[in-house]
């Protein structure tokens, strides 16, 4: 049968243990002397035993008091220990975030904004996973990802809240012995003859519908990664989209890189967050420094705008 102890009653037992006097106790509790015997007497009434014995001289740890006494200080500890882990993860010294990715942005944006993160909440553990997007999906519907990314085209469940973070203009990466990678930009007419190697799900919905259909490439070969696309553009002729942010990922495969225009079409990326009714301090951290660093991201999709298109919009 549960006994009415109170944590109160339970800090001035071991109080009174580790002063070995009523006195030195009641100073540390800032208690009166009165009330703290008061809270003893409480104690002892609720468990139905004697566990201090005391005269008008010394104070002393009865026998069943003595047995007593481990177990209370283990609570209270325990329940020390849990305060401060809460008060950790409230304040960020503390926590998890579960993140998932596609390949493209997983060696473009993703890298970058975890360091940043990491940087101002060095004690939160962002687990981090590169998956295909249909992965990114079910974990946030399954409850492993707190966090996911992909191009805002995809519908996600009903209880995933969608966050636009950037729109990132498509370039197209080419072999550097294709006549088309001498120019300055491509266009999708210029394009339609060259086999796209796409690695893109949905690219009929998310890119093509933008696309004038006579301009759509006469062939597509589907693979499952970018780094597969563009590994069999190093072999065979080609073309791969991707959008501007994976400049560098491009050129280590020894590629040229040109913006794809006729017209400009933007790859929007998405930041999917689990509809929790009460999200983590960390996770809820994660999710607001991402909208604030998604500027960034948009600044540097500008900067590699041609000159031209910066006049015609300035």
């Amino acid at each position: 049968m549960a006994m009415d102890v109170t944590l109160r009653q339970l800090r001035a037992y071991v109080a009174v243990l580790e002063a070995a006097s009523f006195s030195d106790a009641a100073k540390a509790m800032h208690l009166s002397q009165a009330a703290l015997s008061g809270l003893i007497k409480e104690l002892e009434n609720r468990v139905g035993v004697r566990l201090l014995d005391r005269t008008t001289r010394r104070v002393s740890v009865s026998a069943v008091g003595e047995t007593f006494a481990p177990m209370a200080r283990r609570v209270l500890s325990n329940l020390d220990e849990a305060l401060e882990s809460l008060t950790n993860l409230k304040e960020l010294r503390r926590g998890v975030v579960r993140v998932a990715a596609p390949e493209t942005l997983s060696c473009t944006l993703l890298p970058e904004l975890i360091a940043a993160y990491n940087d101002s909440h060095p004690g939160v553990n962002v687990r981090f996973d590169d998956v295909p997007i249909q992965e990114v999906l079910a974990g946030l519907q399954n409850g492993s990802t707190d966090i996911g990314f992909g191009p805002a085209g995809v519908v996600p469940d009903d209880q995933v809240e969608v966050h636009m973070i950037c729109a990132d203009p498509l370039w197209v990466a080419l072999r550097g012995d294709d006549p088309l990678s001498k120019g300055k930009s491509i266009s999708w007419r210029d394009l339609r003859e060259r086999p796209l190697l796409n690695y893109m799900p949905n690219i009929a919905i998310n890119v093509l519908s933008n696309v004038p259909p006579r301009h759509h490439p006469k062939e597509l070969v589907p693979v499952h990664r970018v780094n597969t696309a563009l590994s069999m553009l190093r072999v065979r002729q080609g073309a791969v989209i991707c959008p501007s942010m994976a400049e560098p990922l491009v050129r280590g495969f020894g590629l040229t890189f040109l913006p794809l225009t006729q017209p400009t079409v933007r790859w929007k990326i998405a930041m999917f967050v689990r509809n929790s009714a009460s999200l983590s301090p960390a996770v809820e951290s994660f999710r607001d420094f991402t909208l604030h660093f998604s500027p960034n991201w948009t600044a540097v999709a500008v900067e590699r705008r041609r000159p031209s298109e910066r006049r015609k919009r300035g």
